[in-house]
């Protein structure tokens, strides 16, 4: 997890149990999307630290069309934000609007909220567009003193883009999940261990990788690990880094280096030529 500063958290004690508070009110309110785009905008400021009037843009245009807000630091878009009217459920028609918004003008980060449910996006710029949902969580179950929560505020905060925060949690979301897990399972190398393992709990026993590939497939692992979309692309990710792995540890050559000599005027015996050289 990342470190994240004291004066941070103060701050999320200091302001999330407000919001809460703010949008509680709004909800019951049913108030529309301008009035909830002007919470977003409290929000980000308080909350996640970012400059109101210098850093927070509202109807940002993109080729015609328009935003609702922009984080704009330095000259440079880090994220583009879609904000609906509080009352409405998030769908996928919202999602795709926003993710058009991100590859119109290559802002590979991208925010869908409603005030309360927030949803960090990072777009693939693959043919066609796609994108990877990152972290969500509703604002009105957030515990500003429990790190879980925390971290999740701190992947949306100024702060954590200095310390590119949001790029190493989307490297462990895409890593360290059930599909991906699910794929190293049924990899080559963990079914031949297996088949191994397998083997030495009785003597002359016979069976196969495809056999325990099956029972894997079949049998162990839930459908939905191994099959859908996710799973292949997860299947296709392991593939790809464990045939990189293999080809680095290929590429490898042994080197090989001279071990400082005894002076002759030493008190030490003479190494033999074979203890001169050490592998590294």
């Amino acid at each position: 997890m990342a470190a994240i500063p004291k004066k941070v958290v103060e701050r999320y004690v200091k302001t999330v149990s407000k919001f809460q508070r703010v949008l509680k009110i709004a909800q019951d309110r049913d108030v529309n999307e301008a009035d909830t785009v002007s919470i977003a905008q409290d929000i980000l400021a308080e909350v996640f630290g970012f400059d109101k009037y210098l850093e927070i843009t509202s109807e940002y245009a993109i080729r015609g069309t328009y935003c609702d807000l922009a984080i704009k630091i330095d000259e440079k878009i880090q994220y583009l934000l879609e904000v609906k009217a509080i009352g409405l459920t998030l769908k996928a028609s919202h999602l795709r609007q926003v993710v058009d918004y991100g590859a119109n003008h290559g802002v590979q980060w991208v925010v869908l909220t409603n005030g309360i449910m927030w949803e960090l996006y990072r777009i693939r710029f693959e043919r066609p567009i796609d994108c990877d949902l990152v972290s969500s969580f509703n604002f009105l179950e957030l515990n500003p003193r429990k790190e879980d929560d925390q971290q999740k505020l701190f992947l949306l905060s100024k702060k954590g883009l200095s310390k590119s925060i949001r790029e190493d949690y989307y490297e462990r979301v895409q890593s360290v999940n059930r599909f991906v897990i699910g794929a190293i399972v049924l990899s080559e190398s963990v079914v031949n261990a297996i088949r191994r393992d397998i083997r030495k709990l009785v003597a002359g026993l016979k069976v196969d990788d495809k056999e325990i590939e099956q029972i894997l497939i079949n049998e162990v692992l839930k459908r939905d690990v191994i099959e859908g979309e996710e799973a292949s692309k997860a299947a296709s990710r392991v593939r790809r880094l464990m045939k990189k792995a293999a080809k680095k540890t290929a590429q490898k050559k042994p080197e090989q280096a001279t071990a400082p000599k005894v002076s002759a005027t030493s008190s030490s015996a003479q190494l033999p030529d074979d203890a001169e050289r050490v592998s590294t």
